[in-house]
């Protein structure tokens, strides 16, 4: 059986350059999503989020492996992120006045029957406070400037300041949508210099 890895699919969303920033064109893909606010590191809202997500993503890809025959690598998390003020993103960095989208993509064969009946054992199988909070839905970008961070999620505020104050006016464009976010490292597993993280807002000519 086959394993698709979506990360080497979709290499332009995934893999962008870590020098400059690029344009891409983001498909309509459907996504496990849940809303929430607040300091990632400390809010226990995220915490939660995220546990419920992974959960009822491989819940997924189990019944899809063993009953469609079609297996694939579980996709990073990503996040869509805003505030009122743009600066708590950049020189204040004030996460507590955060709003967040947390979201990790399904593949477009996996059925809302399918999607309820994972959601239903999950349910059964392990109490997960964020649980009902999430909804299956597409999710479409559309252009988008995007650049490969790598580095500490603190160290983002001058790549992004460059990015809104200096890239996207000078190239003719306007923000047209909320800054997201692929963490493409496991911040258990890799050491914060070396986490690799894709930093993208879509765009629209001015």
């Amino acid at each position: 059986m086959t394993k698709i890895d979506f990360t080497k699919e979709y290499k332009q969303l995934y893999q962008p350059s870590a020098r400059e920033f690029e344009l891409v064109e983001v498909p309509r893909l459907t996504y496990l999503m849940v809303d929430g606010h607040g300091d990632p590191n400390t809010a226990p809202v995220y915490a939660q989020a995220v546990e419920a997500l992974y959960g009822l993503a491989y819940r997924i890809k189990f019944i899809s492996k063993a009953e469609l025959g079609r297996d694939y690598v579980v996709p990073p998390l990503e996040g869509l992120w805003w505030a009122d003020d743009y600066n708590s993103f950049t020189t204040a960095l004030d996460k507590s006045k955060w709003d967040w989208t947390m979201l990790i993509m399904v593949p477009e064969w996996i059925s809302r029957e399918l999607y309820e009946r994972a959601l239903d054992e999950l349910r059964r199988k392990k109490p997960l406070p964020a649980l009902e909070a999430i909804r299956m839905e597409p999710y479409e970008e559309g252009l988008a400037a995007q650049i490969l961070h790598i580095g500490p999620y603190d160290a983002e505020g001058p790549v992004l300041a460059r990015l809104h104050q200096e890239w996207i006016p000078q190239h003719g464009y306007v923000e047209s949508g909320k800054h997201h976010e692929i963490y493409l490292s496991d911040p258990r597993r890799v050491e914060p210099a070396k986490l690799k993280t894709v930093l993208r807002q879509p765009v629209r000519k001015r």
